[in-house]
């Protein structure tokens, strides 16, 4: 009988000891992904029936500059992508999700897996996602010549003097944004911008200059994705690679006795009527910056509303197309 209390008593513990040593994130993950697969499923809903204003607005753009600009359709056709889910910012959430479902060794801990289903979940927010798009559908209007106004940002004047940044050219706001291009290290040693494909038109089309990590981490001018979106619409990878870049720099420049302010390190100015979402997200993602992004990401490298009026680049007013510039 003493046996038998014995044996009872040892499972007992065993079963104390197991759930005490249990991972109290795997049942957040279990809960937490049906939810991020169905909100990315709800955002493909939202841009297949012109729900998401931003993603409206690139297909009215686009429209447009291909009757004054038919010799950039390509380009143009490249950039529509962006409202739908065939662009390169709707399949990188999904490629992210795949990530975290498919291949969870890829991060060092359970709670990186937990925080980057809340990163692409609050990502693929219809608003949030509206936001983002307004980089893209800028390029667009910066392409038209002034024809096009910009939306959810100031003039490219009034932005640049601002910041007292540097003119990098048609499509500086994509510069940076890991889906249409990435930093490479040249012979030199030194990083510069390389756009993915047909984005590379973007050089040849505009004469755009070469552009050096060194140049525009100083002088960058505002971009919704580098001000407010990098961490939602980023991978755990792809921080850690801007992080490091950034930091290398930062020595590379102490190292000559110069000075280097990271160029994440202040918000630059530049944003106009955009969600309380951004704003809250902006917030939330400096927190998650400091406790999460500089420590373990990936364990390894992974492979990887409706509206017809916009903002006016110049006030606060909205117009119509048919106002022009």
């Amino acid at each position: 009988m003493a046996g038998m209390q014995h044996i009872k008593y040892a499972l007992f513990s065993m079963i104390i000891f197991l759930v005490g040593c249990s991972d109290p994130y795997e049942e957040k993950i279990n809960q937490q992904t049906p939810i991020t697969e169905l909100r990315i499923q709800q955002l493909a809903d939202a841009l297949k029936s012109d729900q998401v204003r931003n993603a409206s607005l690139i297909k009215q753009y686009a429209s447009k500059l291909r009757q004054q600009k038919p010799e950039l359709s390509q380009l143009i056709n490249e950039f529509q992508k962006d409202a739908t889910v065939k662009g390169p910012m709707y399949l990188a959430l999904l490629d992210r999700l795949a990530t975290v479902k498919n291949q969870p060794t890829m991060f060092a801990s359970k709670q990186d897996i937990f925080n980057e289903l809340v990163n692409i979940y609050l990502a693929a927010d219809p608003v949030l996602y509206s936001d983002a798009l307004s980089d893209p559908l800028n390029v667009l209007a910066d392409m038209s010549d002034g024809v096009l106004p910009r939306v959810n940002s100031l003039s490219k004047a009034q932005s640049k003097q601002a910041n007292n940044a540097q003119d990098f050219g048609t499509g500086e706001q994509l510069i940076g944004n890991p889906s249409y291009g990435s930093w490479t290290q040249g012979s030199n040693g030194m990083s510069f911008w390389a756009w993915y494909g047909m984005y590379s038109m973007m050089g040849d089309v505009f004469g755009s200059r070469r552009t050096s990590y060194n140049d525009w981490g100083r002088s960058r001018n505002y971009s919704y994705y580098n001000d407010y979106g990098r961490t939602r619409y980023s991978s755990p990878t792809q921080l850690k690679k801007q992080n490091d870049l950034d930091t290398r720099t930062k020595k590379s420049f102490q190292s000559r006795g110069q000075k280097y302010n990271s160029t994440y390190s202040k918000s630059r100015t530049g944003s106009s009527s955009l969600s309380r979402q951004s704003s809250t997200a902006q917030t939330s993602a400096k927190r998650f910056s400091t406790n999460s992004t500089n420590k373990s990401s990936y364990a390894k490298k992974s492979s990887y509303s409706k509206s017809s009026s916009f903002r006016n680049s110049k006030s606060t007013t909205s117009r119509s197309f048919r106002r022009g510039k």
